[in-house]
């Protein structure tokens, strides 16, 4: 966290960036991430430790001798993971164990997300050789017929499905990026194969509201939290998980505010993650020491901020450092408008009828397709005055988010200061990836 600068500051915005200019009487506090401890390896290098040195596991080119197939999962384009850094060693890995070529699948952990197709693709992996030379299919969670079914969680009954190519490969690994996930604490790890490849029906149950509405089913909350616990029960659930090449592998990463690759490791999905947790916790968890009547935030800029459904994630993460009855003012480029159809759907249930959106939701066993992100805007809105400054949505896109519209940002900010009369201005530039504590 900086010391107040009462000049000017920059959001993170589409693919560059948002200044923004105000009067020397404005006390803004920036709150950014905590620095990392530099390695002295380059990007490659935290790769290769990571492959060298595995988490509770034997190096991955031991484990993949006599496998015949492996599936890596990797997330969809709405993540800014270094996909370009890894894949092609990961590969490299499996081909010398003697994994055919052609037994080898990238699976894009997709969610309830749409499908990464063509140029998105491509810039997805990052890789033209990975692109040419690795089966790569996109995960659909509303076929059933691509899914294993393996029963429901003991604790809370959770129907569970994963996608076939995962559950039937020799060698299954995950790979992402460990940020506050405003939901599962984290994400990364478990995370990628519930919900990134599992069922509609396990993800609905993950996103209904008897999930959504536990207290601890927050930022950077993994302790006593359900999705986190249900994503745990889920890896036990796997079949073969007891045997070397029936384990599921993870790798993880962690990246800076630059987007640069600061933290890399490798090997058993839930030792590996925790570890990569503790070194992202101990910067994106920033302890402010008070709240503030005026927050201003972002949705972290590219890809995150392409849809409105995605910019919800920054308009939860500050609510602690907010004061109730306090203005919420969020930068979103929204270049591809609000999002799925489903989730406008739900968008339109909510302006139609407030007070009775969320009983009807706790109502349901089954989450509707992208409700629950409507969901969390109740959340905020029920404890602030929310704004959005977006050059990407058109005027019956704006009135469908059910939040305020402003064309400043600055005047947007020094309105909210006059109202309330404390000059004391708390931004967060990179949105959702930093999660404040007052």
């Amino acid at each position: 966290m900086t010391e107040p600068d009462n000049s000017r500051f920059v959001l993170a915005y589409g693919q560059g960036e948002l200044e923004v200019s105000l009067p020397g009487h404005v006390d803004v506090t920036t709150i950014q991430k905590l620095p990392f401890d530099r390695s002295q390896h380059s990007e490659l290098g935290l790769v290769r430790q990571a492959l060298e040195a595995p988490v509770n596991a034997d190096p991955l080119g031991q484990m993949a001798r006599g496998a015949t197939s492996a599936c890596i999962a990797i997330c969809d384009i709405t993540r800014p993971v270094p996909n370009h850094r890894f894949l092609r060693p990961i590969i490299n890995e499996l081909l010398i164990a003697g994994v055919p070529r052609d037994g080898i699948t990238i699976l894009v952990a997709t969610g309830l997300h749409r499908r990464n197709e063509g140029d998105e693709l491509r810039e997805l992996i990052g890789d033209e050789w990975v692109v040419e030379n690795i089966r790569i299919r996109n995960h659909d969670a509303r076929v059933d017929d691509d899914h294993v079914f393996l029963g429901e969680t003991a604790t809370r009954q959770t129907p569970v499905g994963i996608d076939r190519t995962f559950v039937d490969a020799d060698i299954r690994i995950v790979t992402g990026l460990v940020e506050p996930h405003f939901m599962a604490g984290y994400s990364g790890g478990r995370k990628v194969i519930a919900p990134g490849v599992a069922h509609h029906k396990t993800i609905r149950t993950f996103h209904s509201a008897r999930f959504m509405e536990h207290p601890r089913a927050t930022s950077c909350v993994l302790d006593g939290n359900p999705l986190h616990e249900e994503q745990l029960e889920i890896l036990k659930m796997l079949p073969r998980a007891e045997t070397p090449q029936g384990r599921v592998l993870a790798f993880n990463t962690v990246i800076d505010d630059q987007r640069r690759l600061v933290f890399a490791n490798f090997g058993e999905v839930v030792e590996s993650h925790l570890a990569a947790v503790d070194v992202m916790r101990r910067s994106a968890e920033v302890r402010v020491g008070r709240k503030f009547r005026t927050v201003v935030t972002s949705s972290a800029g590219y890809p995150l901020d392409k849809t409105y459904y995605q910019t919800v994630k920054g308009m939860v993460t500050p609510l602690d450092i907010l004061e109730p009855g306090g203005t919420l003012i969020i930068a979103s480029e929204c270049s591809e408008g609000m999002g799925s159809e489903h989730y406008q759907n739900a968008q339109r249930r909510l302006l139609d009828n407030r007070d009775g959106f969320l009983p009807d939701l706790l109502a349901k066993d089954l989450a509707d397709i992208d409700e629950w992100q409507t969901e969390q805007q109740v959340k905020s809105q029920y404890m602030a005055r929310v704004q959005l400054y977006s050059e990407g949505l058109s005027d019956t896109d704006h009135a469908l988010t059910g939040v305020e519209r402003v064309d400043d940002i600055a005047a947007a900010i020094l309105a909210s200061v006059e109202a309330c009369g404390d000059p004391a201005v708390a931004v967060i530039p990179e949105g959702p990836y930093v999660v404040p504590f007052a």
